[in-house]
């Protein structure tokens, strides 16, 4: 059954939300960003890693869809399962989608052991989600009502109060009211085309 709400950070897409700690001098720095897909998520890790030439390891998670369907993760050299696994588990623990980390360390010259690099990029995960913040999204219905133009008044009053008017188009006779609504019962008794449903910010 396809879910009507979802839950992901609270930016924009393409924004990113940044948080850095310290253990043992090692810094990680990590960078939450809002994503629609996973190219969008790649260019972002690929950005991180251009931007911090200089680090050794950029490990990342992204979780996508608005079911969570598509998880990855990468260790990127760090020993197996101390990095990547861990931060994809802080974001399906949250609960959060459309959603991918990066977190950069730079070595601080003390070994931290698996048990502590695994605590790190966690810790790291979970603050720049908490920077990030969380947003509810819903999937609204949208469908396209016609109309004579002898009705556009009251019709178009009727609209704007029950539904988001998306667009309108002006014919010679006829007006057409592209609307979205989560429930299109509030078109009750109007003839309407159903047209694909789109996810919003609740």
């Amino acid at each position: 059954m396809r879910v009507a709400t979802y839950r992901t950070i609270d930016l924009g897409l393409g924004d990113t939300a940044e948080a850095e700690i310290v253990v043992l001098r090692s810094r990680f720095l990590a960078r939450a960003g809002r994503v629609e897909d996973e190219a969008s998520a790649r260019a972002l890790i690929a950005h991180v890693r251009a931007t911090h030439h200089d680090a050794r390891h950029h490990c990342t998670a992204f979780v996508i869809g608005p079911e969570a369907a598509l998880r990855r993760s990468n260790d990127d050299g760090e020993p197996s399962g101390t990095a990547g696994r861990p931060m994809l588990e802080v974001i399906t623990g949250r609960e959060v989608s459309d959603v991918v980390v990066v977190v950069t360390r730079w070595f601080g010259g003390t070994l931290l052991g698996t048990g502590g690099l695994a605590r790190a990029y966690s810790d790291a995960t979970g603050a720049a989600l908490d920077e990030a913040g969380v947003r509810e999204r819903r999937l609204w219905q949208r469908a396209r009502v016609t109309v004579p133009v002898i009705e556009v008044g009251a019709m178009e009053s009727r609209l704007r109060r029950d539904t988001d008017v998306i667009d309108v188009a002006y014919g010679p006779d006829r007006v057409s009211y592209e609307v979205a609504a989560a429930d299109l019962a509030v078109l009750d008794r109007l003839p309407f085309e159903r047209l694909e449903p789109v996810w919003r910010d609740a």
